[in-house]
């Protein structure tokens, strides 16, 4: 029984239910603590660090020598040698190379988004599916309770005369059905309960409100389609993967320019001791050398560089066909949602006129039994319809908030 009471519904008399923590509450939750929707956040983190990697100048190249054997010159043996050089790449090179790296890191981001609206989608499909379960239990022990009574009117009428044997019967076999299948309700509760849980990343039986009542608006034709293809996050996605690999582009042609490198060398010189006593010093004796360089790369094996080129051409193909597809894929989505959710609203007033229907039907058939104790299979079978169309309510009302949460990821709706 314990996870039983972890559901707690929400009965109000004229009053809503925005006081509580409902569903918008639990997509807050779930963004914080999902640790999937955290992975795709640190993603986005991590390509950002990349800008800063590519689009710094290479290290500085030091190197020291020293000279074993002293290298005589004119004004003395040189004895050490200090080299510093700084490569350049073409001029435009880490510019291009900062532009990839940032538009992947946005094209993260917008997997992000994605990642939470997806998560939101989720968790609404596993919130709808306790309120349809807290539905269905109602009605099943609204059914125990009726079937109980006739269990007793049946059970009078036969000891008066007036009933059978077989109608208690046919009420005691269905009342053990009713009471077997509120068990099993009772058993699905877990189940639920940890799904939705857990994509909250909450302990399995952790405190779930629940809704006492769905309402399915009547919602306008092509709603929110105007939005499908202009707010949603995975064509931004590909779209910025697009311009990235125009980018990677202009970086790979770059890449197979010449390189330039500014240096210095600076070398300690001996003073001379080999001259005579009556020789005059050369001018600059002993005095230390500086010497300026610059170098150029000549990228003469072309063959990586036109690859590199080919390469981004094709990954930028690959992203166009890529969004094509899942533009294709989008609008088919759409259209499979919004007949779900037109179905649905169709099948709840359906179920409405079913139910007030059979209900006026059962207090007919209930009337002529009582006063003939005949056809009281007949009433029962009327029970059972009436079960039926409430317990198809319940789940039409639960599909249709379904539909309705698919329909908000496709279109990108912001909570």
């Amino acid at each position: 029984m314990k996870i039983i009471v972890n559901i707690v519904i929400l009965v109000f008399l004229g009053t809503s239910v925005s006081q509580a923590q409902v569903l918008d509450d639990y997509f807050k939750i779930a963004a914080e603590n999902n640790p999937g929707l955290q992975a795709k956040y640190r993603e986005f983190e991590a390509a950002i660090q990349k800008v800063e990697q590519v689009n710094t100048l290479p290290d500085p190249n030091f190197s020291f020598g020293y000279f074993i054997s002293p290298v005589e010159t004119r004004v003395g043996p040189q004895k050490a040698r200090f080299s510093l050089t700084q490569m350049f790449p073409w001029f435009g090179t880490l510019r291009a190379q900062g532009n990839a790296a940032a538009l992947m890191a946005e094209a993260k981001y917008q997997a992000f988004l994605d990642a939470r609206n997806r998560l939101y989608y989720q968790v609404a499909a596993a919130y709808y599916p306790l309120y349809e379960l807290n539905q269905w239990k109602e009605i099943e022990r609204e059914n125990i309770e009726i079937l109980e009574s006739y269990k007793t009117i049946t059970n009078k009428k036969f000891e008066n005369g007036v009933g059978t044997m077989v109608d208690f019967l046919r009420v005691d076999i269905m009342l053990k059905d009713a009471t077997t299948n509120l068990s099993i309700l009772n058993d699905k509760e877990a189940p639920l309960l940890t799904r939705f849980n857990k994509l909250l990343n909450r302990e399995e039986d952790a405190l779930v409100t629940v809704e006492d009542s769905l309402v399915a608006q009547a919602l306008p034709d092509n709603f929110r389609k105007d939005s499908l293809l202009t707010n949603n996050p995975v064509l931004e996605e590909l779209d910025l993967k697009i311009a990235s690999s125009e980018a990677s582009e202009e970086v790979a042609y770059k890449q197979g320019l010449p390189k330039f490198g500014l240096g210095l060398d600076y070398v300690l010189v001996g003073e001379r001791t080999d001259l005579a006593s009556d020789m005059a010093a050369p001018q600059g004796n002993g005095k230390n050398a500086m010497m300026p360089m610059v170098s150029v790369s000549i990228p003469i094996f072309r063959s990586k560089y036109k690859a590199a080129v080919k390469e981004a051409q094709l990954m930028q193909e690959s992203y166009s066909l890529q969004k094509e597809d899942f533009a294709n894929t989008l609008t088919s989505s759409y259209e499979m949602a919004w007949f779900e959710i037109q179905q649905q609203q169709e099948l709840i007033d359906l179920y409405d006129q079913q139910i007030q229907e059979s209900i006026q039907a059962l207090n007919l058939l209930f009337t002529a039994y009582s006063n003939s104790g005949n056809e009281f299979e007949e009433v029962l079978r009327m029970q059972q319809q009436l079960l039926k169309y409430e317990k198809m309510k319940a789940t039409a009302e639960t599909q249709y908030q379904i539909a309705l949460a698919k329909l908000n990821y496709l279109t990108a709706k912001t909570y």
